[in-house]
């Protein structure tokens, strides 16, 4: 009872205290002067320069991190992988901080350069702050040159580490290869004890860990399984989908081509072996993200999941190339039992492969001793070579007749030999000691010589199916024909990409798979494959293969967008607007030209291209421009200039030199004009800017028709005037003001000629208006009786009495009337020729 008033009493002081303390300070506050602004400003952000030598005394740390850890892990081939690939990063850093120091000093040089040198002696002197402003330059300048210097004296040193890593892994490598190990009678007892007891140990982790999984993380598990399950069907189903043909053998073809012979063995090879692989890394994925596995068990699943996939492949690659029971389907000549021996043969060696490589990753994990993994690859080795050895004395290849079930014949010339020489330089390899030898040659044979002749079967199946015509047979070529409505040229040139895509994908999957094979690790692929995108030298120019990628997309981006915008324009803006075809062509045009010049600049830029590396082509385009591209640029600049000035435009009705027609089409270069009998006709730009053009569509498509009309002498001219405005005035498309009228323009030779003038609001509609009026002129000249005459001429012959012909006449009157008759016949005969040549002309006309 006494402690709460003691408790009480505490916390009254305690509260006093704080409150005299906080009024303390308030006073103290009040008294002091305040701080300038300035001084409670946070500091000021670091410089570039500043930064830079931050980033540089970082990377000497990270450097020394590494060489020590190099030096620590000398025998560590995956402590090695780790450190190369962090050397690699900082190498691009160290390359980053001189780069982002360039735009400085180049400011820095041109403002020194604007300034100029310090007045020399006896000069008048400069203005001091120009001096302060030189000297600050120069010090930052130096500066910048002492960083730069550091930086690449850091990036030599790093470069130098990469080649020391890469050294320690080869010489690692070559030392695990040649390693030898005394093979004798004591070492087999003890591998065979030691074995006992791996076996015993492995039992107990594996139950123990089984009934731990089944009590407490049962659910994990099956969801793992069931999501890997998915995610494998899931690419199987779409792989069937879009490769189902190739995936399966049709029983009812009797024949095969060998196109689909190879393209079934390559994509049911690769399909479905990348089906079971995505099912065993998802799998291993979920059960290792779910916390199914122990750190122990870990390794062995992950082994086992490898040894299943690599028979799989084995197995689905021998069904492939081999099929032993479909001699139809078979891609090399072999008869039915060497197919079968040599797929078994080849499988048994699979199955030794991955039951090493499994036993070996569970003695790593139960901490077996090393003899009992040489004893392994020994007997792996051992059994291997006998294989070969076996297979060398079999007779695979097929008999002479062509027939698979009859016995075949012996191997090739050497072929023999050489599977006899690997199998018993495999056989000696291992029992001299150099077991990790004989283990690496007899995974290569296998694994390596699978991979090479998958890619190879890839190969060969597009370049069967690039061949012309031959994917036009193919299934994917009758879809894409349906679907695309494409003709022979396109599905000929679509199966010309098919192939360059399935040499692609032959290689994008076969040379990782090697180079993993060989010693790569993964992070060895993706710095290579960094390199090769981003980092491709070729002398002093450093090339990046990503950037071009990303330039050509975005360039074909840009265009394409551009190509969108003209057809939006033209079709939804200008179009109802009613603007003018001739304003649409050239705004089309320009945006045309417009947006290709910016898709290049964007493409150009995101390639990494440096433009001022293009001067010295600039230089040497500007002299080939004066002497053999002056005409080029000519036509150029005149197309720029007939799309800005528009003296004429698409649709116009021209006349240039000898060319007439309608305009079609206005480039940069030339323009197209079309006759009327449909011939195009391409003429330079230059000369329609520097020539005469005749435009009769300039402002408008009003014109002028004219129909000539003749008649006789005897015809009333007032009557064939009003006739010929009253058959105009019935026409629509004659314009009314100006009015049509008349001319009587002369008396002929033989006739009174007249001429009937109107205008049409569109001159296309000239030759049909004109070609109509005259077929009702005739008609109603021949209803009014009005004659058209033909042309004629009048010839009079004057003849003179001879007189020797009359004092004979008396004697002979018959003959000189003959002959009288007969010269009058004579001399009409011209004339009548000439009238008959002229009413046929006039017919003609």
């Amino acid at each position: 009872m006494r402690l709460r008033p003691i408790l009480l009493r505490t916390i009254l002081l305690l509260t006093l205290a704080v409150a005299g303390a906080h009024f303390k300070g308030a006073a103290a506050f009040a008294q002091e002067p305040q701080a300038p602004a300035a001084a409670q400003e946070a500091p000021l952000t670091d410089t570039p320069l500043d930064q830079a030598t931050k980033e540089i005394e970082k990377a000497k740390v990270q450097l020394t991190a590494l060489q020590d850890g190099a030096k620590q892990n000398a025998d560590n081939d995956d402590a090695l992988v780790g450190l190369a690939t962090k050397a690699d990063e900082l190498s691009r850093a160290v390359i980053t901080i001189s780069v982002n120091l360039r735009p400085r000093f180049d400011q820095i040089k041109n403002r020194l350069a604007e300034i100029g040198d310090p007045p020399k002696d006896g000069q008048p002197p400069e203005a001091q702050i120009v001096a302060d402003e030189r000297n600050a330059l120069t010090a930052e300048r130096a500066q910048i040159n002492a960083v730069t210097g550091d930086a690449e004296n850091l990036s030599i040193a790093v470069t130098k580490l990469l080649n020391e890593i890469i050294e320690m892994r080869r010489r690692l490598f070559a030392d695990t290869l040649f390693r030898r190990t005394e093979i004798s009678v004591s070492v087999l007892d003890d591998a065979a004890s030691a074995f006992v007891h791996e076996v015993s140990e492995f039992s107990q982790a594996l139950s123990s860990w089984a009934s731990f999984v089944w009590k407490f993380k049962r659910f994990p598990l099956f969801a793992a399984i069931f999501l890997s399950l998915a995610s494998a069907l899931i690419l199987l189903s779409g792989s069937y989908r879009l490769f189902g043909s190739y995936l399966r053998r049709d029983e009812a073809i009797e024949n095969p081509s060998y196109i689909g012979r190879l393209s079934i063995a390559f994509w049911s090879t690769l399909i479905r072996t990348m089906a079971l692989s995505v099912l065993l890394v998802t799998s291993f994925f979920f059960l290792n993200s779910f916390n199914v596995l122990r750190p122990d068990i870990a390794p062995v699943i992950g082994a086992l999941f490898g040894a299943i996939g690599l028979v799989y492949f084995v197995g689905r690659f021998v069904n492939a190339i081999f099929a032993p029971r479909e001699p139809r389907w078979r891609l090399v000549r072999l008869s039915n039992l060497g197919a079968r021996s040599i797929g078994y043969c080849l499988l048994a060696m699979a199955i030794v492969n991955a039951l090493d490589y499994l036993f070996g990753t569970i003695g790593e994990a139960m901490g077996s001793p090393l003899v009992l993994t040489v004893v392994r690859s020994l007997i792996a080795a051992l059994i291997i070579g006998l294989i070969l050895i076996a297979v060398s004395f079999g007779k695979p290849m097929l008999a002479k007749n062509g027939d698979p079930d009859a016995p075949g014949r012996h191997w090739p010339r050497g072929m023999g030999i050489i599977l006899r020489v690997v199998g018993a330089g495999l056989i000696l390899t291992a029992l001299t000691g150099y077991v990790g030898l004989a283990r690496f040659i007899a995974t290569q044979l296998i694994i390596t010589g699978a991979v090479v002749a998958t890619m190879y079967v890839g190969l060969l199946s597009g370049k069967a199916i690039s061949r012309q015509e031959s994917f036009a047979d193919t299934f994917f070529a009758s879809f894409l024909t349906r679907r695309f409505k494409l003709g022979p040229v396109a599905i000929d040139q679509a199966g010309l990409l098919v192939g360059l895509a399935i040499y692609a994908v032959a290689l994008l999957v076969g040379i990782p798979l090697i180079l993993l094979l060989w010693g790569f690790h993964v992070q060895d692929l993706q710095l290579i494959a960094y390199r090769l995108f981003t980092e491709v030298r070729l002398g002093g120019i450093s090339i990046s293969l990503l950037g071009i990628c990303t330039g050509i997309l975005l360039f074909a981006g840009v265009y394409l967008l551009t190509r969108w915008l003209q057809r939006w324009l033209d079709g939804n803006v200008m179009a109802r607007s009613h603007v003018d075809l001739g304003v649409r062509n050239s705004v089309k045009t320009g945006i045309g030209y417009l947006g290709i010049g910016i898709a290049a600049i964007i493409g150009v830029s995101a390639a990494g291209i440096d433009l001022s590396s293009f001067a010295l082509v600039a230089s040497a385009l500007s002299v080939g421009i004066g002497f053999g591209l002056q005409n080029i640029v000519s036509n150029f600049v005149s197309g720029l200039i007939l799309l800005v000035e528009r003296p004429f435009k698409v649709g116009d009705h021209v006349v240039s030199g000898t060319a007439e027609g309608i305009v079609k089409r206005i480039s940069v270069r030339a323009t197209e004009i079309e006759t009327f009998r449909k011939q195009s006709i391409i003429v330079p730009n230059s000369e329609l800017i520097n020539g005469l053009v005749g435009n009769w569509t300039h402002r408008n498509k009003i014109g002028r028709s004219e129909i000539p009309v003749s008649v006789a002498y005897n015809a009333d001219p007032q009557q064939v005037m009003d006739i010929l405005l009253e058959l105009t005035a019935k026409i629509p498309l004659v314009m009314r003001n100006p009015e049509p009228h008349v001319e009587f323009l002369r008396f002929g030779p033989y006739s009174l000629d007249f001429e009937l003038r109107f205008f049409l609001a569109d001159m296309g509609d000239g030759m049909a208006v004109r070609n109509n009026l005259r077929i009702e002129i005739l008609k109603r000249f021949k209803a009014e009786g009005i004659e058209i005459p033909l042309p004629q001429t009048d010839l009079t012959i004057h003849r003179e009495a001879r007189p020797a012909l009359a004092e004979a006449g008396r004697d002979q009157p018959n003959e000189q009337e003959s002959s009288a008759d007969t010269l009058m016949e004579e001399e009409e005969q011209p004339v009548r020729q000439l009238r008959s040549k002229t009413a046929d002309g006039n017919r003609k006309g």
